[in-house]
């Protein structure tokens, strides 16, 4: 007779199963996937992935051979794995989507601009002493929007617009509060201009570096098509979304010498030259739309407000750590981080309907779906990024020469782990891809991973701080 044949053991079974219906989808989920005699592996997994929260799953097998006798060194296969996958990284940067693999890319965007401003990652150190700048362009205004602060608008006449709403707004607002950014009148708001704006950002961006790089050889002398003979820009750029829903960009601006960072810069190459390039570019350049019958052609440029300053060339180590933490908070913000948009597609008008988003930006989605639909818009594929109010540009872009790639800090961390492909072999790889997520026990257990990580992170970086000021 077995223990669960007795009265006994049957009421034990039949508590269990009535405690385990009590618990939650998740709950069940892990102590099934806590049951199961591979768990210790699959944990392993898991942790390997950072606690990743949507990995993607593969099968598949690696083969390492010795390049010149063939011998198999080493042999990898999934079918010896839970489920007979392998989980990887899903590497979102969004940390609305996978916090995770967001901090990961936040600490690589932290060292790839830091790596530009003080070397290391193959960048020289002399780049430290030379003229460096952190530039701020806006966007610019729309119509007036509520802000934070002091008095928001303060008018002495209490005007109304022609729809009948008041020009102004005496209040004071927080800066979390809801009414920050939206438009004192939705009607007077320039919602297709601030649409379109944001789909020629990036060519915005482009013709300030090409109109900074001109400016520069203007002023010394030289033929502008010479320039890249005598010194080189590299820079890397940022993309934040402001309380009012517009893209500004943050930028690390460096000048080197034609070869790039390994090159210094000519004498004349100064930070005070380089800032009234910067200064006088960001007001000159100009962008037209396409021609609409219904809009016309509309000359796009930055805003009123830049913020253009030098990065002292004396290397400030704690400013310039300070500018690439900086940058790399901003990258790993999605738009519904921000409230302006959302991180997923949007693929019907009802889909713009119900987003949870403010009725502003819900304005600017119904704006890009509008525009989207009109033939001389194709091109800037509106009803695609509708989700993000037009904008297409990366969050995060840098010149090819201004330091290291991701790809390059991916395998330096690989190499640092001890999976570094051995010199003198040759590896046959069969992979492809079965699915992605978790279950909902997986995710409770991959959150916890995620969370136990990240503490004994907190914990290592308070530690070597308190040892630097022990020194």
């Amino acid at each position: 007779m077995t223990p669960d044949s007795t009265p006994a053991g049957r009421r034990a079974v039949l508590d269990r199963a009535a405690r385990l219906r009590q618990l939650s989808e998740a709950d069940r989920d892990a102590i099934r996937i806590a049951q199961d005699p591979k768990f210790p592996c699959w944990l392993e997994q898991i942790t390997a992935t950072g606690g990743c929260s949507h990995p993607i799953h593969l099968s598949g097998s690696t083969t390492t051979l010795d390049g010149t006798t063939g011998e198999i060194l080493h042999h990898y296969d999934t079918r010896d794995e839970p489920g007979e996958r392998l989980l990887v990284r899903c590497r979102n940067r969004r940390a609305t989507v996978c916090p995770a693999c967001s901090r990961l890319h936040a600490g690589d965007t932290f060292h790839l601009v830091r790596a530009g401003l003080l070397g290391g990652k193959s960048v020289p150190a002399t780049v430290r002493h030379r003229p460096r700048l952190f530039v701020t362009l806006t966007a610019p205004s729309f119509g007036p929007v509520h802000r934070a602060g002091e008095l928001c608008r303060p008018r002495r006449d209490r005007g109304v617009c022609e729809h009948g709403r008041p020009l102004g707004c005496g209040a004071v607002h927080t800066p979390d509060g809801s009414i920050v950014g939206q438009p004192l009148c939705a009607d007077c708001y320039d919602y297709n201009t601030h649409v379109l704006w944001h789909a020629h950002a990036a060519k915005l961006w482009d013709r300030f570096v090409i109109d900074v790089r001109r400016r520069l050889a203007s002023s010394v002398g030289l033929v502008q098509s010479r320039f890249a003979q005598h010194a080189r820009l590299s820079f890397a750029r940022v993309a934040e979304y402001q309380k009012r829903a517009a893209v500004h960009v943050h930028a690390v601006v460096r000048l080197d010498g034609p070869a790039g960072p390994d090159d210094e810069p000519p004498g004349w190459g100064t930070a005070e030259l380089l800032i009234d390039a910067a200064r006088a570019s960001a007001r000159r350049v100009v962008v037209h739309t396409p021609y609409s019958p219904a809009l016309g052609e509309l000359a796009l440029c930055w805003g009123a407000q830049v913020d253009v300053r030098p990065l002292y060339a004396n290397g400030d180590e704690p400013e310039d750590d300070a500018v690439a933490a900086y940058v790399a908070k901003y990258v790993t913000k999605g738009a519904s981080e921000t409230g302006a948009g959302t991180d997923y597609p949007l693929t019907t008008w009802a889909n713009i309907e119900s987003a949870p988003v403010s009725e502003h930006v819900r304005n600017l989605m119904r704006t890009s779906w509008r525009l989207g639909g009109l033939p001389e818009y194709a091109p800037l594929r509106l009803r695609t990024w509708a989700h993000t109010l037009g904008y297409r540009g990366h969050i995060l872009t840098k010149s090819r020469a201004y330091s290291t790639t991701y790809a390059a800090l991916r395998a330096e961390r690989a190499h640092h782990v001890g999976h570094a492909d051995i010199s003198d072999t040759v590896t046959d790889r069969h992979w492809r891809y079965v699915g992605s997520g978790h279950t909902p026990g997986a995710a409770l257990i991959a959150a916890g991973v995620a969370e136990d990580l990240e503490q004994s992170r907190r914990l290592h970086v308070e530690l070597r701080q308190e040892r630097e000021w022990s020194r």
